[in-house]
């Protein structure tokens, strides 16, 4: 039995591969089991890794570093690549604002912790492991881990504060809405306020009898109005029209109008008449059964050298005479104007003949088969260009050594880049849903995996000693303290519902299990909007300035 005892003593690559595989199997199937409606989820990886290494096992330090250097890289970058299509249109309008409460939890929450070190006398390396934690925010320890090497000071002790402050991190979240909810909340505040639509479209028919436009094109009918929007269909009679640009409007044409919600009344203006018999706007409509002569089909961009071009330039309507309705990106319905910059991925709904939707669909691409195949490749591009990006020394005043974004902020701030302006540059940075969500977790998992083996070795000397009780105390209280004051002021502004607030404050601590618990708990999906808008720019400030704290104040 030896040979098998070797496959977990014996410092080798089988070995590695053997114990690493081992912590996260049993962290992910524990992870999953539920005390009192709460789950730790892939988070119970890292306390496995705790566990085995206070056990005795380990695994080749450098083989070590690698893995879990490689895990976070991964996992950010793909994090950024996911979140960045919607990243910087998140900071605008309604998400600007949460964002602002998100950053008020965070700069309070540090603010806290900083002043917590010269009363208790703790260091500064170990208080900053203690906000980690308490923040249950991996990627920032991993920067703090980082900023320290640079430093040339050991980071076990920070890594060992993280582990013994994480449980109460993610107790602590709930913790606080359940107080919130109990004292403060009123039954107006449970409430669902949506903050914002994903539709961007809006369908609607009308009358032509406006008498400025009756005898004019579309594309001079387009001209007299800033308001933008599609006319998909036009029925004459008994006859039913694909417009093209150079169609001419005739009196009491009726109209099927692509716009956004906001500019009805405009469109009622500059038609005439609004037809208010049939609800085009509901999901259960069959488009081609309208019209035996006129059908409407969803195509998938599938061809390389359509990523980053602008609609306008494609001219359907004179190529293929078909006309672009709307455009869905992800979850998203976008209208389709002529300056709309389409990406590899979208899907675009045609309105036409049927024969000229099937030419159509082939100038498209819509090869479903090859949109599954994920861009691994250009995920691995990215990754160096990140691992590039955190590599360059950035010289800031009042610091004597320059800062590095590091293994956690580079590649995530890469993939924001590409995610966000990958089209612009005609970089295909689509991902399909699985394989980002299958990296996400296989980087997360090695390194939660690799981190918690390193720092179990010491962790039951570390908690059943006195300092160790009191780092678990500290740390409950950077968690509660933050959350329980913006939670209550944001209540009190009667601004946003409780959902909403409760995705901000999981957010801003990047707390995906206390967003479970919210989801659970709650109704609507307020919460997770809100926890999307806010978690990306949350975890990049919490990863900067975990690697600021160790550069001016250690």
């Amino acid at each position: 039995m030896d040979w098998l005892t070797s496959l977990f003593t014996v410092h080798s690559s089988i070995q590695t591969v053997v114990i690493i595989s081992v912590i996260i199997a049993a962290g992910l199937a524990l992870g999953k089991i539920r005390v009192m409606g709460i789950s730790l989820g892939i988070a119970f990886v890292f306390f496995v890794g705790i566990v085995a290494g206070n056990i005795g096992m380990s695994i080749d330090k450098v083989t070590l570093d690698y893995a879990e250097t490689f895990g976070l890289s991964m996992f950010v970058y793909c994090l950024g690549l996911h979140v960045g299509p919607n990243f910087f249109g998140s900071l605008r309008h309604e998400g600007m604002m949460l964002n602002v409460w998100s950053l008020a939890v965070i700069v309070l929450g540090t603010a806290f912790a900083l002043a917590l070190s010269p009363l208790t006398g703790i260091s500064i390396p170990v208080m900053t492991g203690l906000l980690c934690g308490a923040t249950t925010n991996t990627p920032a320890l991993g920067a703090a881990t980082q900023a320290l090497a640079h430093a040339g000071l050991p980071s076990s002790d920070t890594a060992l504060a993280t582990a013994v402050t994480y449980p109460l991190g993610v107790v602590g979240v709930i913790i606080a809405m359940v107080l919130i909810r109990k004292f403060f909340v009123k039954p107006a505040d449970l409430e669902v306020k949506k903050l914002s639509d994903d539709n961007h479209t809006y369908i609607a028919q009308f009358t032509a009898i406006n008498p400025a436009i009756i005898g004019r094109t579309i594309q001079q009918i387009a001209l007299m109005t800033h308001v933008k929007f599609i006319i998909s269909r036009i029925w004459r009679g008994k006859q039913v029209l694909v417009p093209v640009a150079t169609t001419e409007l005739h009196v009491n044409d009726k109209l099927l109008v692509v716009t956004n919600k906001e500019d009805e009344q405009a469109m009622t203006l500059l038609f005439g008449k609004k037809e208010n018999d049939q609800d085009w706007n509901k999901e259960d409509i069959d488009w081609n059964a309208i019209d035996a002569n006129v059908e409407s089909r969803v195509c998938v961009i599938t061809r390389p050298s359509l990523n980053g071009k602008h609609l306008g330039a494609l001219h359907m309507r004179q190529a293929y005479g078909v006309n672009v309705s709307r455009v869905i990106r992800g979850d998203i319905k976008l209208l389709a104007s002529d300056d709309l910059r389409l990406e590899y991925g979208d899907r675009i709904t045609i309105v036409g003949k049927h024969e000229n939707l099937d030419n159509a669909e082939h100038f498209f691409g819509n090869s479903v088969k090859t949109l599954e195949e994920p861009n691994i490749g250009s995920i691995f591009l990215g990754i160096v260009l990140g691992l590039i990006l955190g590599s360059i020394p950035l010289s800031l005043p009042g610091m004597e050594s320059p800062i590095r974004l590091g293994i956690a902020g580079g590649p995530i701030i890469m993939g924001i880049i590409v995610g966000a302006l990958g089209p612009r540059l005609h970089l295909i940075s689509y991902t399909t849903r699985s394989a980002s969500l299958m990296l996400r977790k296989l980087g997360l998992s090695l390194y939660l995996a690799c981190l918690g083996l390193d720092a179990g070795k010491d962790f039951l000397s570390t908690v059943i000693k006195p300092e160790g009780l009191v780092w678990v105390g500290i740390g409950f209280l950077i968690t509660l303290v933050p959350i329980l004051i913006i939670g209550i002021i944001a209540l009190k502004a009667h601004r946003y519902d409780f959902g909403t607030i409760c995705g901000i404050l999981c957010g801003s601590m990047a707390n995906p299990m206390a967003l479970g618990y919210a989801n659970d708990t709650l109704k609507g999906d307020t919460a997770s909007i809100s926890y999307a808008s806010v978690y990306p720019l949350g975890m990049f400030i919490r990863v900067v300035i975990a690697q600021m704290i160790i550069m001016f104040f250690v």
